[in-house]
């Protein structure tokens, strides 16, 4: 099928970098494009889809490839990274999952432009390091956290600060919603007892 009919059909292909539209009150970025100087730019090779958000009646513009993750990071989002190289300037990452979405495969974004990098922070409690091997530590060997700011290698016995992520494990959510499951039952119980003494 030739661009012709494509565009007859009302699908447009695009490519990185390419002007979409203006972004103003009617038209806003979405996944797979970025806002510059008052316009909407492709970030993608792939195809234009114009959503309207039924709230604020404004178009989405987005671009949707078969090539690359299907969520794409977006401001406000919590990931969860591999740290693939650090070095004084910055830290790159492999982003492995966007919120509770699993990526199919690692995204590095575009390495053609700048556009596709991502800034990425730990400000909040919740965020920080989660899994962590020390400089000189044998391989395979996770460091445990003694504090919130610092780790030590088991081993080696070696610290480096860290800044940890306050993550709740799996087990004590489940123990917690038991109890407060078990909690509910008593209550519901004792209500139960007190109606039939009246």
């Amino acid at each position: 099928m030739d661009a012709e009919k494509l565009k007859e059909m009302g699908v447009q292909i695009c490519i990185p970098g390419m002007r979409l539209s203006a972004a103003n009150k009617e038209y806003a970025s979405g996944p797979g494009t970025y806002e510059l100087k008052g316009y909407i730019y492709a970030t993608l090779a792939g195809l234009l889809k114009m959503l309207v958000d039924e709230k604020t009646q404004v178009t989405i513009v987005t671009v949707e490839s078969p090539r690359t993750p299907s969520v794409l990071p977006k401001t406000g989002d919590v990931v969860t990274a591999k740290v693939t190289v650090v070095n004084p300037r910055q830290v790159n990452c492999a982003i492995l999952c966007v919120g509770p979405s699993v990526l199919a495969r690692p995204y590095r974004g575009l390495p053609m432009t700048e556009i596709h990098w991502y800034h990425l922070s730990t400000s909040e409690n919740e965020l920080g390091v989660v899994i962590a091997t020390a400089e000189g530590s044998p391989q395979g060997v996770s460091m445990i956290p003694t504090s919130w700011s610092e780790m030590q290698c088991p081993q080696t016995l070696m610290k480096e600060p860290r800044k940890v992520a306050r993550v709740i494990p799996e087990k004590l959510i489940a123990k917690a919603k038991k109890e407060k499951i078990a909690n509910k039952e008593n209550e519901f119980k004792k209500e139960v007892a007190d109606e039939e003494m009246e």
